[in-house]
């Protein structure tokens, strides 16, 4: 594995990291991260076996549930980028998620949690915890009050998404923190729209970082994937020993694939992010628009909060159109470049309608008060040109 040192001192930067961090390279000596396309392993003899099993070295290796070297060197290298001891690959974000509150919590715990949330999230918190005996309070995660009043001494963890799916409310990460350190609680983010480019959720205070590498780590569409970043302690003590056995482990080809997308994610990242500023900039004030929602535009309820926890504002936009449904509809159906599907942080621009898709299992009356109406579209920029993205859009919403 290669140092992430410069030879004067101090730290290889983050886009230095993205390309070399975590690297195994075998015999060959081979550019290109090798797939480990197996299973299990060898052992040298019955000893060895025996003592791997007590205790394995950290390039040891028992069986590709629990470890894989090409999975590992996208740990490392996702580690690395984040600024955290250790990670644990998972076989998508959500095996993340749910991974994560499950292996640190049992019944008669009890978890805060913002109540935007994608619907898959809500779906963890408000069914499968609660299943088990944890204790589940949702709050407005904008408001800090809130947050004092439902964290209490013996809160097991907070949960929340560093900016909301699909309504991109920010939360003041710092001061959520605070508030839950001083209770004796982890904090754990979904910190996916943010992206590990623009992410500063260590240093304010986060405890567990959690994202959907299917998102802007792969960004091409390609395949699954997520990861549980920490403390060594918590990565190895507490996540290891719950996903190795219950299988939620990422597979070597997709960790290769993952890998991959590394080397160039800054820079599409950056390149969505001042494509999607521009659109945001362009739109805002459009008549076809109830309300336009993105953290780069200073008319976001939560803009510096915005500014001062993230290097950038992010791929994604959330346009409310008015007319409801039908003009959404209207809208998504006349797109001639932006696709419509349900991905997000890919190369290509994708629209969603949240109300009918992400999160059409939620009741009427909570779509409303997560502001998910019926004429909310979620837009993740893609590569594409601007100027073309651009004229794409105003026609669309000349069709609404």
């Amino acid at each position: 594995m290669r140092r992430t040192d410069r030879p004067g001192g101090g730290s290889w930067a983050p886009r230095t990291q993205a390309v070399h961090a975590g690297a195994r390279r075998s015999q060959y000596g081979e550019v290109a991260e090798a797939i480990h396309l197996t299973q299990g392993f060898v052992y040298s003899s019955a000893e060895a076996a025996e003592a791997r099993f007590v205790e394995a070295g950290r390039d040891e290796f028992i069986y590709a549930r629990y470890g894989n070297p090409t999975v590992a060197a996208f740990e490392d290298r996702m580690a690395a980028l984040e600024g955290t001891e250790d990670g644990f690959a998972t076989a998508s974000g959500m095996a993340a998620v749910s991974g994560a509150l499950m292996a640190m919590t049992r019944a008669g715990d009890h978890v805060v949690a913002a109540r935007a949330l994608f619907g898959s999230c809500l779906y963890v918190l408000e069914e499968v915890l609660t299943r088990f005996g944890v204790a589940v309070s949702f709050v407005d995660g904008t408001d800090p009050e809130q947050w004092r009043a439902a964290i209490r001494p013996g809160t097991k963890a907070v949960f929340l998404e560093s900016v909301s799916n699909p309504t991109l409310e920010v939360i003041d990460l710092a001061a959520v923190a605070a508030l839950a350190h001083e209770a004796g609680a982890l904090v754990v983010v979904d910190n996916v729209f943010v992206t590990p480019v623009y992410s500063r959720a260590v240093s304010l205070g986060a405890d567990v970082v959690i994202y959907s590498a299917t998102k802007h780590v792969d960004g091409q569409g390609r395949c699954l994937g997520g990861v549980i970043l920490g403390t060594r302690e918590f990565i190895r003590g507490t996540i290891e020993p719950y996903m190795k056995h219950t299988g939620g482990a990422m597979s070597p080809f997709n960790a290769w694939v993952l890998l991959n997308g590394l080397t160039t994610m800054e820079l599409r990242v950056r390149a969505q992010a001042a494509t999607a500023q521009r659109l945001a900039e362009a739109l805002e004030g459009h008549p076809k628009l109830a309300r336009l929602f993105f953290p780069g535009l200073k008319s976001h309820p939560q803009h510096a909060v915005s500014k001062s926890q993230m290097d950038g504002p992010g791929t994604i936009l959330a346009l409310d159109l008015q007319g409801g449904k039908d003009a959404a509809f209207r809208f998504l159906n006349a797109l001639q470049i932006v696709l419509i599907s349900n991905n997000l942080g890919d190369a290509r621009s994708i629209a969603t309608h949240p109300a009918t898709t992400t999160h059409q299992r939620l009741p009427a009356a909570q779509k409303a008060q997560l502001g998910i109406t019926e004429g909310l579209v979620r837009l993740s920029v893609g590569l594409e040109d601007a100027d073309d993205l651009l004229a794409d859009l105003m026609q669309a919403l000349d069709a609404a």
